[in-house]
């Protein structure tokens, strides 16, 4: 079987931008991280992770291009398989690629079909915008009390005379 993805880059732009894939079911994550660097215009020697996502596009598992941890539980992309991770019952991923740039993407199963003979696989379906020269800025909300103040317990860090400790311990 093919699974035919939509791959759209999360952007604060008003240009859609988005690649329509199709790859083997059988294929990896790896197969899949390929194809979307290379439909985007990367040059794909960055490190790049999946995370499988629910509905309303929470992140949960991480499957990463490399192996970075010290668990021995973490899942690669070259050994795990699109049809282990997606089915008809989960159909999104949450795709980021450079982690310095945190270029992020949507991946979501549009279809399964029937593979077609003669046609090579994966395949670029379709094309619609053009990736900008930067990454989209991310603003990541920290749970943090406004009201909070680090400096209203009073000490004087520059008054050694008050702190618990000698100066010139060493």
């Amino acid at each position: 079987m093919i699974y035919r993805f939509r791959v759209i880059l999360d952007n604060d732009t008003d240009e859609d931008v988005f690649r329509d894939l199709e790859i083997r079911e059988t294929d990896t994550l790896e197969d899949l991280h390929n194809i979307i660097t290379q439909s985007f215009g990367f040059d794909g020697t960055e490190m790049a992770s999946f995370y499988i996502s629910n509905d309303v596009w929470e992140q949960g598992e991480e499957i990463s291009l490399f192996d970075l941890s010290d668990e021995a539980s973490a899942r690669l992309m070259n050994e795990t398989s699109l049809d282990s991770v997606i089915h008809e019952m989960q159909t999104k991923l949450i795709y980021v690629y450079d982690f310095l740039s945190m270029w992020t993407f949507y991946v979501e199963l549009a279809e399964i079909v029937d593979e077609t003979e003669g046609n090579d696989y994966p395949n670029l379906m379709f094309v619609q915008g053009q990736v900008p020269d930067n990454a989209p800025e991310k603003l990541f909300e920290a749970d943090v009390d406004e009201d909070y103040d680090e400096f209203e317990d009073g000490i004087d860090v520059d008054d050694y005379e008050d702190l618990d400790f000698n100066e010139n311990w060493n």
